[in-house]
């Protein structure tokens, strides 16, 4: 399958302690933390504050000496995108064909990530700079499947860990962007 749906719930953690008892309890035990520097681009012509639907965003990830290059396209929501990635050697001319493309360099996302899987769902605790500490849950479906029920899902799966959880409809670059403004 060259193309995939991925869709996924965020919610800000008050207390990370509670949060990891509560994936514990159940089996969940998220890996050793990785460091995620990412550089988020827009499409020319899209600025924050416009509707993301339908809107090509890229994204070049660096992770433990990886370089990983994602296109995302927000379908039903900024949370349930159709994606594709690959590996690229050279994240400096990575960023350059980005840009010669007609995208533009909106926010840098810098993360500690720890991942784990709860059947289906990655399970990612993301402490996020500038942003907070945040818990993902996400999955993988076909393109086509209604992103709002697999939401609704996994936020049955987040609710049942019995924890006060406050859901978080933006995307990181979002959030990073609106908390560098107000700092």
């Amino acid at each position: 399958m060259f193309e995939t749906q991925e869709v996924e719930v965020k919610y800000q953690v008050a207390d990370l302690t509670a949060l990891l008892s509560a994936l514990a309890q159940r089996g969940v035990l998220p890996a050793c933390a990785v460091r995620q520097d990412d550089q988020a681009y827009a499409e020319a012509g899209w600025n924050y504050g416009l509707s993301k639907i339908g809107v090509a965003f890229a994204r070049l990830r660096t992770e433990g000496g990886r370089h990983l290059f994602t296109l995302k396209r927000p379908m039903d929501n900024e949370l349930s995108c159709l994606e594709y990635e690959t590996e690229v050697a050279d994240r400096e001319q990575m960023h350059h064909a980005i840009i010669a493309m007609g995208f533009r360099p909106t926010v840098r996302i810098v993360k500690e990530r720890r991942t784990a899987t709860w059947g289906e769902v990655t399970v990612c605790v993301d402490d996020v700079e500038h942003a907070g500490v945040f818990v993902e849950l996400e999955r993988k479906v076909p393109p086509g499947m209604s992103g709002v029920e697999v939401q609704r899902t996994l936020d049955g799966f987040a609710r049942s860990l019995g924890l006060e959880l406050r859901r978080v409809t933006d995307t990181y670059d979002t959030l990073v962007r609106a908390a560098s403004a107000s700092a």
